[in-house]
């Protein structure tokens, strides 16, 4: 099919690059380019450095208006990070990929939130496109298990594959139902939702799995501010297992403590 897709944050390039071998993506929309990184320096959004690499043409609006032209009428929507306005939604088929089982976890991280609840099942959903957050009728919807093994990382590659499949089935003609149940937010991760308190093993595992390998979470440990990126659990003690001192490169914790030694 010819479509458009708007995207911006990684796991929204991981579905355009799985979309672009399968279908006439003719342009994407994206946010503009933004100050990152200690430097603080311009960088453009991962999303743009996909379809500059695949040759597809790349909008970038402050924000999306009801004049805005596509090359589509169908769009597809996976972490894009603006609002789409009315009369933008009312000129096309605008299809959300959303990594949860909507309604659980609508907003803005619904990876992160359900590794934090501990949940054991997340998936993907494919929506209509609404006003109102994430709460657009479902086209499809498929879980799949979380394991103690899994990261965000793992399941935001897991959860763009699975779109991919379901917009394959969803796209030639979608039937919409509504979302059933009592809908929870994930809310967006914010400064102390990386704070760890190492007293409480089990939910400092699912936070530093959570917020693994793109936030981090943050404790003490020997008296010293690390991050720690991976952890096991062992008899319900914490072992750290891939750590981050303050100003320094990420280490195995076995190396880092002959450090400290």
């Amino acid at each position: 099919m010819r479509l458009a897709v708007a995207a911006t944050a990684s796991f929204g390039a991981d579905v355009l690059e799985r979309l672009s071998g399968r279908h006439d993506v003719a342009a994407l929309l994206t946010r503009p380019d933004s100050r990152a990184g200690r430097g603080r320096t311009v960088a453009p959004p991962p999303a743009k450095l996909v379809a500059e690499r695949l040759g597809i043409p790349v909008l970038q609006p402050e924000r999306p208006t009801g004049e805005l032209e596509l090359p589509a009428g169908t769009i597809v929507v996976a972490a894009y990070g603006l609002l789409i306005p009315e009369a933008l939604l009312e000129r096309g088929l605008w299809l959300n990929v959303h990594p949860s089982l909507l309604p659980r976890w609508r907003g803005a991280a619904p990876v992160e939130r359900a590794l934090l609840a501990g949940d054991a099942e997340t998936g993907v959903t494919i929506h209509e496109t609404v006003k109102e957050l994430d709460a657009g009728p479902v086209a499809a919807q498929r879980a799949f298990p979380l394991s103690a093994e899994d990261d965000a990382g793992t399941v935001f590659e897991r959860a763009a594959e699975l779109a991919a499949e379901l917009l394959d089935e969803v796209l030639p003609a979608p039937v919409f139902r509504p979302q059933q149940g009592e809908p929870t937010y994930a809310a967006k991760i914010e400064a102390a939702d990386r704070e760890l308190d190492l007293s409480q093993p089990e939910e400092s595992f699912n936070r530093i799995r959570a917020l693994s390998p793109h936030i981090g979470a943050r404790g003490e440990l020997h008296g010293r501010r690390v991050t720690i990126w991976r952890a096991r659990l062992e008899d319900g003690e914490l072992v750290p297992v891939l750590v981050q001192p303050e100003g320094g490169r990420r280490i195995g914790y076995d190396e880092w403590l002959r450090g400290l030694r």
